[in-house]
């Protein structure tokens, strides 16, 4: 285990573990932080949960897979989803607003109509994703997408990065 802020970040392996800190997340929102505690994961497989059911707003989760997810809806803004790999996974209508998703793979995502609002992209794989209507492009913080694979990346910097994301959605 390690420390970050005086949190802990837990490589989960049990589904019933996952879910009390999904639970915990939720509450310490609804308290405002007066109660339960913020998320923060590190390397955790989340496929095996419905976190739809959960709001993963404000959480600090890096390096975790939600492939082939269905997340239509899902809240993340003000959270850092870094490295984090959304491959295949249904993010439409997702909520990113201030989200720092530097780092993350959203190779061949639905990102339709999701909000991207002052989000922070850094190195952010988007090879096949669907990005139709995507909303806050110009508030978001482009720093560089990467529009191939990692193998063969082909990395877009600061205004061709934007443009190329104003032309594919």
């Amino acid at each position: 285990m390690a420390s970050l802020e005086g949190r802990i970040i837990i490589n989960i392996r049990k589904k019933e573990e996952l879910i009390q800190l999904l639970e915990s997340h939720k509450i310490w929102l609804d308290t405002l932080g007066l109660e339960g505690k913020k998320l923060v994961l590190d390397e955790v497989k989340l496929t095996d949960v419905d976190v739809i059911k959960y709001p993963l707003n404000q959480a600090y989760i890096t390096d975790c897979i939600f492939n082939n997810m269905n997340l239509i809806n899902i809240e993340m803004y003000s959270s850092t989803i870094c490295s984090s790999s959304f491959v295949f996974a249904n993010l439409e209508n997702a909520d990113f607003y201030k989200a720092d998703v530097s780092y993350a793979n959203f190779t061949n995502a639905n990102l339709q109509n999701a909000d991207i609002s002052e989000s922070t992209f850094e190195v952010v794989m988007l090879k096949g994703a669907i990005l139709k209507g995507v909303r806050g492009l110009e508030e978001a913080f482009i720093k560089s997408i990467n529009i191939r694979t990692t193998e063969r990346p082909n990395i877009l910097v600061g205004g061709e990065a934007r443009e190329w994301l104003h032309d594919n959605k």
